[in-house]
């Protein structure tokens, strides 16, 4: 199974007053990503593929540790949980990779549900023969809450399209 890696540069405008990254930053962060991955199978390669657009059907982001900004970029890395008829689930990690120096260091973890959708006829549509082949390479089992709790992840964010989201819950 295959990861999309993604280097995505801080600026110095994504932190908040208190000194790290914004939450809703993230969500550009993963965005920035999704796109960089998806458009991976895209025009240029003769591929209809992703063209027509996709929307977000939900975000669901758990928040470790507080990033801060830095001038090295964070790696975002990405991976396919679930392919179904018309939608498809985006796993992520914001995170800095382990080194000789230090461990690796995780920010966020979050899952992103997308729906291809048909722009001109205004409705969703169903993933396509050559957009599943494409996916499948990077279909892996999601990672289980209990694989990943962590006491020093006390914050976790759900949103919706609609955005009628719950934000800042606390976890149990």
């Amino acid at each position: 199974m295959a990861r999309h890696h993604y280097r995505c540069p801080l600026r110095w405008a994504d932190m908040d007053a208190f000194g790290h990254v914004n939450n809703v930053v993230f969500l550009r962060y993963l965005e920035e990503a999704r796109i960089d991955f998806m458009f991976r199978l895209a025009p240029g390669e003769g591929s209809e593929s992703f063209t027509g657009g996709s929307v977000v059907a939900r975000h669901e982001i758990d928040y470790k540790l507080p990033l801060v900004h830095r001038h090295e970029p964070v790696l975002i890395e990405s991976w396919v949980t679930r392919i179904g008829a018309a939608s498809l689930t985006i796993r992520y990690e914001v995170k800095d990779e382990a080194t000789e120096d230090a461990p690796e260091t995780v920010y966020v973890r979050a899952e992103t549900v997308v729906v291809p959708y048909d722009l001109a006829a205004g409705r969703p549509r169903r993933i396509t023969a050559e957009e599943r082949r494409f996916l499948e390479e990077y279909l892996d089992e999601p990672v289980t809450a209990t694989a990943t709790a962590s006491a020093s992840a006390p914050a976790t964010a759900s949103a919706s399209a609609s955005g009628a989201g719950r934000e800042g819950r606390l976890a149990a």
